[in-house]
Order: structure tokens, then sequence, then C-alpha cells
């Protein structure tokens, strides 16, 4: 057992982010992640289930879900495996959170800080002056942690997507952004992290490995980590279901490792046959070719010869030229 909680299970993720403990490492991380664009001084953490009106549907269970003091709303998501269509459920949690903000005012999810009135009075209003204003809307971030490879994103960790001008990439709607952070793609070693963001992203990647904190990580936020994420800190609960949540996290990445091979075996497999058929199809032609080459050689050698013996019988040069098709400098060179 690793000295530190895994933070790509989902009992992990959430004693690391999710308690009343970790709202100022939660803080720092999204800071970080958001820095030049925007701050956040405090946050509070409100109902993670969204329930559908729609009996068919079964809503939605946020992993983190949040509201900062200056009034915009963050969904934090920690998915561990890939699965079809991420991507469009991913736009539905973040589409589905906006929509929350005209449906039901925030005042009827949250106790909010009194301090707090004046940032949010615009989603609260129960009666607008004028029929555009019930559609102002707050910010809303999704911020998707992947522990997997999205192959319809580019390979890199970080993407941030916007709603903006196709032609000239200007943003046309700030209050839409997700942030998607591909892990297998963040491969920098610990001395390459020079910035507090570059630590934060190396310390979860590989935090379930160590028995201590590196000597490297020296911020205070660190130290706040090391003492949420110690196994040995979990209440009895806590462990009993993190035990079994890191079963359940091996058994899935053993499989997923075995659909993985069969997956790169068939690639290969696929490839090889390619090549097969390949070079079957290109000797055909090769051969096809040769022949046509050959012919065309041997009917220009034939020609040649019909002319020199022609010479020899002393037959005029216009009539050989006629018989074999060849110019009346071709012959003389004969």
């Amino acid at each position: 057992m690793a000295h530190f909680v895994n933070p790509f299970t989902d009992i992990g993720f959430k004693i690391i982010f999710g308690q009343p403990a970790s709202k100022e490492l939660l803080i720092t991380l999204l800071n970080e992640l958001l820095a030049g664009e925007h701050h956040i001084e405090d946050l509070t953490f409100i109902d993670k289930e969204d329930n559908s009106d729609n009996v068919n549907d079964r809503g939605i269970i946020f992993d983190l879900y949040c509201l900062t003091s200056s009034g915009e709303y963050i969904i934090v998501e920690m998915q561990n495996r890939w699965h079809s269509n991420f991507l469009d459920r991913t736009l539905y949690y973040v589409c589905r959170a906006i929509s929350r903000l005209i449906e039901r005012p925030v005042t009827d999810e949250v106790d909010l800080p009194a301090s707090w009135n004046d940032a949010v009075t615009d989603t609260v209003s129960e009666a607008p002056s004028r029929y555009g204003d019930r559609y102002k809307l707050s910010t809303v971030y999704g911020i998707f942690l992947m522990n997997f490879k999205e192959t319809k994103l580019e390979p890199k960790f970080r993407t941030d997507a916007v709603v903006a001008d196709r032609e000239n990439g200007r943003v046309v709607n700030p209050h839409f952004r997700q942030i998607f952070l591909q892990f297998p793609y963040f491969t920098k070693r610990l001395e390459e992290c020079e910035t507090l963001y570059d630590k934060l992203i190396y310390a979860l990647k590989n935090m379930n490995e160590w028995n201590r904190m590196p000597d490297a990580l020296k911020e205070q936020v660190f130290k706040h980590l090391e003492r949420l994420a110690a196994v040995a800190n979990l209440s009895e609960a806590n462990r009993v279901a993190y035990d079994k949540a890191v079963d359940r996290y091996y058994v899935n990445r053993i499989y997923e490792e075995d659909m993985q091979d069969r997956v790169e075996n068939a690639m290969r497999e696929g490839r090889e046959k390619g090549m097969k058929e390949g070079i079957k199809e290109g000797m055909k032609e090769g051969m096809k070719e040769g022949m046509k080459e050959g012919m065309k050689e041997g009917m220009a050698k034939s020609k040649l010869e019909d002319a020199q013996n022609f010479k020899r019988l002393g037959v005029s040069v216009d009539i050989i030229a006629k018989a074999t098709g060849l110019s009346l400098e071709e012959i003389a060179k004969l």
C-alpha cells in the first residue's frame, strides 16, 4: 500500500479536493489553472447532484461543483477510464450547469455567505426588468482531469475549449470554458517543473508511488497535500472505501492494458497483412510493367535487325523506313 492516496480513484480524488479541509488546496490548483485569466479568492462546495426533471434521465452527479465568491461556477471531474462519447458528456455537463442558472436560482441551492450576495445578484433576480436580463449568465468552467488519452483531442497535456470565431479565434462568449488535462501526456521530470502549476500536476500524477513528499516540493501547499492525502490519516470508513476503490482501479487498469494490447496487436497484424498484400500487388504490377518494357525493347531490337538486313540486301532507305517505322537518321547510323 502506498503512503498517499491515489487521486485517480473516486474516493482519493474527493479526499484530496472534495472535503472542507481541501478547499485551500483546490483554490490553489484552480488559480494555477486559470492564471492570467481569473483569480479565485474563496469558494463554496454546492450540491453535486443535479436531478433531472425528465423521469427517463438519471440526472448528473458531479465529482465537484463549486461556486466562487465572485459568482463563477466550476465543475471539476476526474475520469480514470476512457469511454465512448466522453467529450459529448463533458459538453452536456457544462451546458446542463449553464441551463440551471436560469431554471433554478442559485439561492435555492446554496446558503451563501452574506458577503457574497452582491456577487451573484445577476443570477437570482426573480423579476427581470427587461426580457433579455433573465439570460444574463455567470461563467461556468468545466475542468476535466483525464487519466487516459482521448483520440478526439490533440495529443498534448492541456486543451482549452472556448466559444470562438472559427476564422480569427476571437472569443464570442466568455461564459463557457472547458479545460481538458490528459495526464499521460504530462512527461516532465521533477527537476523540469519550475512553476507551482507544473509541480502540482507532477505531484498528482506521481504521488501514489511515493513513500514521502520529495524535498523539492517545499511550498506550503504540498505540506497541506501531504497531510490530506496520507493513507494513515484516513478514517476507518474512508480506509475501507479507499481499499475497495484501489482494488477496482487496478482491475480496471489490467483490463485496459489488455484491451490496449489487443488493439495494438490487431493494428500490427493489419499493418503486416497490408504490407504483404502491397508487396504481392507490387510484384504483380512490376511483372506487368516489366513485360511491357521487355516487349518494347524486343520490338525495337527486332526493327533494328530487320533494317540492317534490308540494308545489306540493298533495299532503298525510304522503303526500309516505311517497313520498320525507323527514321532516316536511325537507319543512316546502322
